[in-house]
């Protein structure tokens, strides 16, 4: 075996076990990227609630891969989300992961921690607030209509991008990460603290791209689709309200711009798997997520 295989390969073991992944140099700056990669003159229609989603939107999010709903918090439980997310951050992380841009030991003051801040994750399992979201009956009963069993959450998140400097998250497939490849499809739920607008770094989707499978993810700027394999031309943006969700299917191509604009954009991501779900072997996930088939270089 050559040692770029050897490389890629314990690459791959790695992603597969959630560890990160080595960027490449000499990549777009976030200006190009935001130009070339996404368009923001298609806009996703809002349900206006849960009590929304029926039998008709059931078929278009499994059509489309997606559905997106203006009010599934309230802003009560908005504000009360944002002082739990806040206050691991700045007070007791109580267990939750932070991940941090820079060394912590440079950040001296409350705003640079917040500019510095990309994701918090499993915070569930240790704040009281954050677990009451994530086990809503409500979202959870929407969950399980869309796959049509039980479900379980097998991953949770805030995902961060503070004004000025938050920076892109590539397109890709959440389930081409190694903890979310399951034989099952995967439903993510990202819900806005703030408002999520075209210039501060909204979700986009292609619709329909689920229905592709897996497809190869390269180490570039992330785990990400090659940016030529992007369909931007169909690339629908998702603006959401503070309290509004996008729910979408785990194998939907999907990434989100920089934060050029002077406000904050966070929002919590959420995992659900059916419960009678297994995680795909090493070697399938390497089958389907990598160029292992082709060989092919980005």
């Amino acid at each position: 075996m050559s040692t770029n295989q050897s490389d890629r390969d314990g690459q791959v073991a790695a992603l597969y076990n959630g560890g990160a992944v080595a960027m490449r140099e000499g990549q777009p700056t976030q200006e190009e990227i935001a130009s070339r990669l996404y368009r923001y003159d298609t806009i996703a229609p809002l349900l206006g609630s849960l009590d929304d989603i029926g039998p008709q939107q059931l078929r278009e999010y499994k059509e489309q891969g997606f559905l997106a709903v203006a009010n599934v918090l309230d802003a009560e439980e908005v504000q009360q989300s944002t002082d739990a997310l806040m206050r691991l951050i700045f007070e007791d992380a109580k267990g939750a992961k932070i991940q941090f841009t820079k060394p912590q030991s440079q950040l001296h003051s409350r705003e640079e921690r917040e500019l510095a801040v990309r994701k918090v994750h499993e915070f569930v399992a240790c704040d009281d607030t954050l677990r009451s979201i994530a086990y809503q009956p409500k979202l959870l009963a929407a969950i399980r209509e869309i796959l049509g069993e039980e479900p379980m959450l097998v991953q949770d998140m805030a995902l961060l991008k503070p004004p000025h400097v938050g920076g892109e998250k590539p397109w890709h497939q959440d389930m081409a990460y190694g903890p979310l490849a399951f034989e099952k499809p995967v439903v993510g739920v990202w819900i806005a603290l703030d408002e999520a607008a075209l210039d501060n770094g909204c979700m986009h989707v292609i619709p329909r791209s689920h229905m592709d499978g897996g497809v190869p993810h390269y180490a570039v700027r992330d785990w990400q689709i090659c940016d030529t394999n992007v369909r931007v031309e169909q690339d629908v943006a998702v603006p959401l309200p503070p309290g509004g969700a996008l729910f979408f299917h785990g194998m939907i191509h999907h990434g989100t711009p920089p934060n050029k604009s002077g406000k904050r954009r966070r929002a919590l991501q959420l995992h659900y798997a059916c419960q009678s779900s297994r995680k795909v072997r090493p070697d399938e996930y390497k089958r389907m997520y990598t160029n292992e088939m082709t060989d092919a270089e980005c």
